[in-house]
């Protein structure tokens, strides 16, 4: 896999016959290791580790309903009251991040309203901050830690 942008952990990988399989530390399973599902574990122990973020607080592949339609959240991670704060959407690393990239997480935003919205292919990542109050947002350097 590609060396991401991203500090370096330990994983769990198991090889079987059809390939390598990562164990995600939320859904609590192997799940196939793919370019993107790199970037989403990574992504998991960066928030996890670095940011502090429980890992009670997240959810990965989240089911929401746009236009009629089931979608998948990447990762949602919720604050202390259960309501979402980070939308997470991951690409592989060889993908580069595009409108409609932007586009896709701007739809889950309007059904889930978090405080934060990130965009990354483990390469590059964008932080977005929404001010509900004022009705906008800013491009934010960084995700805070959790408080």
């Amino acid at each position: 896999m590609k060396e991401l942008n991203l500090p370096k952990y330990e994983y769990n990988i198991k090889t079987e016959a059809n390939g390598d399989y990562i164990l995600d530390e939320i859904r609590k399973k192997y799940v196939k290791y793919t370019p993107e599902e790199q970037v989403r574990q990574n992504f998991i122990k960066f928030l996890i580790k670095d940011k502090n973020y429980p890992k009670s607080l997240f959810a990965v592949e989240y089911k929401i309903e746009i236009n009629k339609n089931i979608m998948r959240c990447d990762i949602l991670v919720f604050n202390k009251d259960f309501k979402p704060n980070i939308i997470i959407e991951c690409k592989a690393p060889n993908v580069k991040i595009s409108e409609k990239a932007f586009n896709q997480v701007v739809d889950y935003y309007y059904v889930l309203k978090p405080k934060f919205v990130v965009v990354t292919n483990g390469l590059v990542h964008y932080y977005v901050e929404f001010n509900k109050s004022e009705n906008n947002y800013k491009f934010i350097s960084e995700i805070p830690s959790f408080k």
